[in-house]
């Protein structure tokens, strides 16, 4: 890929995250997550800084010991369902992979369920609560995330906010921030740069293309606060998300994006449904232009592959990390490619 002077180059899988390694692999496999946190299915993996050298992540349905990586369905694994959990890391070396210092746990010492999720898969009711994005603004760590009804046609009842004072440790609902079934803001992606936290969301589901909001950090449960990018006046419009139009026109999926400081551009990789890979594009400036889409990672060589979200990291230097998902067998891998001038 080639953005003006600057170039991206082939991605490795440098390590699995979660779960139990196969017989053939050969990727390093630094987290015991099944023996130490009764987690041996799950994915996501929704990485955020809460403080220097201190990082959340995220990660959504996820299945205990007796999971089965090729089993029927990973949503079918039977036993120890939660709707989504969080691990920590303060491993800031990633040519190794990515090592976890904890997890919230339960009375058992067990991974535990942050954001509630009623397990109903009738289609009618509340499926599970899958988290999309994380921040730390103003001393708070904060997660969107989307409440599912029916995974079928990505029906959801509502997205929102959680959030916790004490870094992680408890959360609480926001009560006066929350999103539409049909709003475009239903799977977001956070980056603080500026005094801004900007947002670049879609609607939940993984065929509408991405539009852009912006906020003060300080106003992140204030959602009348919110401003979002109306390209037909090239202005920033508060309080009213139906202005905020296409910054990106493709079938955007699971998402995340960075500025990168070296380079000094924009960044953003996502799932791109229609053409079964990991798309990233740059960009000068958040409301755009953005480059035409890179095939960053390609399904043939690693299947049933999504989610991407970037280490934060991969904003100071030439090094690029994220964490991917495969739905068989259904865990997390931490990848990386590299950004060289020309």
């Amino acid at each position: 890929m080639d953005i003006s002077s600057t170039v991206v180059g082939k991605v490795t899988c440098i390590a699995r995250l979660t779960g139990m390694p196969l017989p053939e692999e050969e990727f390093m496999s630094p987290n015991s997550t099944v023996q130490q946190w009764n987690i041996g299915g799950t994915d996501l993996g929704i990485i955020w800084e809460q403080a220097p050298g201190k990082y959340g992540i995220f990660f959504g349905d996820s299945y205990g010991r007796n999971f089965k990586p090729f089993g029927p369905k990973p949503n079918d694994a039977a036993g120890e369902w939660r709707c989504n959990f969080l691990a920590f890391s303060t491993d800031t070396y990633l040519n190794d992979g990515l090592s976890f210092s904890g997890v919230v746990t339960d009375n058992k010492g067990e991974a535990r369920e942050i954001i509630p999720g009623g397990k109903d898969k009738s289609g009618k009711g509340d499926w599970t609560s899958i988290p999309t994005a994380a921040i730390r603004a103003g001393g708070i760590d904060y997660v969107h995330y989307f409440n599912m009804r029916n995974w079928r046609n990505w029906d959801t009842n509502y997205s929102a906010l959680y959030r916790s004072v004490d870094s992680g440790m408890s959360w609480e609902p926001c009560a006066n921030v929350k999103f539409s079934s049909d709003s475009y803001f239903g799977q977001i992606g956070y980056f603080k740069k500026d005094g801004y936290v900007y947002m670049i969301g879609t609607e939940t589901g993984r065929d509408t293309p991405a539009r852009l909001a912006r906020f003060r950090e300080r106003d992140i449960e204030r959602q009348e606060r919110y401003e979002y990018w109306d390209g037909t006046i090239n202005k920033w419009v508060r309080g009213d998300e139906k202005r905020a139009t296409v910054i990106i026109d493709d079938k955007v999926g699971e998402l995340s994006f960075i500025y990168n400081y070296k380079y000094k551009k924009w960044i953003i990789a996502y799932f791109a449904s229609a053409r079964y890979d990991i798309t990233l594009r740059m960009a000068d400036d958040i409301t755009g232009p953005w480059s035409e889409p890179y095939k960053l990672v390609d399904s043939k060589e690693y299947p049933q592959l999504y989610g991407s979200f970037f280490h934060p990291l991969s904003s100071y230097g030439d090094e690029l990390y994220f964490l991917m998902s495969m739905w068989k067998p259904y865990n997390v891998f931490l990848m990386k490619t590299v950004l060289f001038k020309k």
